[in-house]
């Protein structure tokens, strides 16, 4: 047998990594590395391979990239926070926490199209040579090249111009949401203003919440029952609109809209995210 079992379990968590940014779940991607493994443990006749490593994040990738487009074919929307079972949105969770992964990226990497997503995490997320990546997508080398440069440019495109003219309220919604996260009541109070407004769809909220908010004091108490959620949040560009994602595991649940005026938050609007949601980069934070 080419690749003997050290070799494999050397190998796993690397492979685990990869596969998850590949196919965006913990649960597909320990799936896809079982598949690559029982490929390689019937691969009996094969010569010795020199690069256990390196032939096993082929194999793995290959099986990505077979889900990928099976989905594709399917047309298989990427999967909604609420859609999933909570179970597996706990172990991508744990993943993105473990492994510091940026939810941002894992919610714009479910946009690309299979053969730049494979290309794009196997050789600017994990340092794989084009030449492999080419063997793996079954192409040319300057093909795979084209595939990576086209996930950049969709991956960092530029936000619209509604965003670019909002950076003067970015360190005041920053602000907020760094206090939203600690629950530092004092703090949002400070900067809510006396009258703003919280607004949420029914579905966000507990059964029998109000679905509107108002004023500083009352929002600010609200806002720390929902610690968890917008610890899952992250910036980012939704329909051409600059807001705040809760996505977590990296699936889209809730968008957070704010609203300030003055120095202050004016209106926070909740809204469930949509599978036809459209999602874009969001210019670097302007926080210290």
């Amino acid at each position: 047998m080419p690749i003997t079992v050290e070799e494999f379990e050397t190998a796993r968590p690397h492979l685990l990594s990869a596969a998850h940014r590949m196919l965006g779940s913990a649960h597909d991607a320990q799936d896809a590395v079982q598949t690559a493994w029982l490929r390689a443990m019937t691969a009996r006749s094969s010569p010795l391979v020199e690069n256990p490593s390196a032939w096993l994040t082929t194999v793995t990738a290959r099986v990505c990239l077979d889900e990928l487009r099976a989905r594709r074919r399917r047309h298989e929307a990427p999967l909604l926070a609420d859609a999933i079972p909570a179970a597996e949105l706990a172990a991508d969770e744990a993943v993105l926490r473990t492994e510091d992964v940026s939810r941002a990226l894992m919610v714009l990497l479910s946009q690309l199209t299979p053969p730049q997503r494979v290309a794009y995490v196997l050789h600017d997320l994990f340092s794989v040579p084009f030449e492999q990546v080419a063997h793996v997508l079954g192409g040319t080398v300057s093909g795979a090249k084209k595939h990576a440069s086209r996930a950049r440019q969709r991956l960092d495109g530029a936000p619209p111009a509604s965003e670019q003219d909002s950076r003067r309220d970015q360190p005041v919604i920053d602000a907020f949401l760094a206090a939203a996260r600690t629950g530092d009541t004092r703090r949002m109070i400070q900067l809510l203003a006396p009258d703003s407004v919280r607004d949420a769809e029914a579905a966000l909220l507990p059964r029998g919440a109000r679905t509107t908010v108002v004023g500083a004091g009352d929002i600010a108490t609200e806002t720390v029952h929902f610690r968890d959620r917008i610890q899952a949040a992250c910036r980012l560009t939704v329909n051409n609109r600059p807001v705040y994602l809760i996505a977590p595991g990296g699936h889209p649940l809730a968008t957070i809209d704010i609203s300030t005026a003055r120095q202050k938050v004016t209106r926070i609007t909740l809204r469930s995210a949509r599978a036809d949601d459209r999602f874009a980069a969001a210019l670097p934070s302007t926080a210290p």
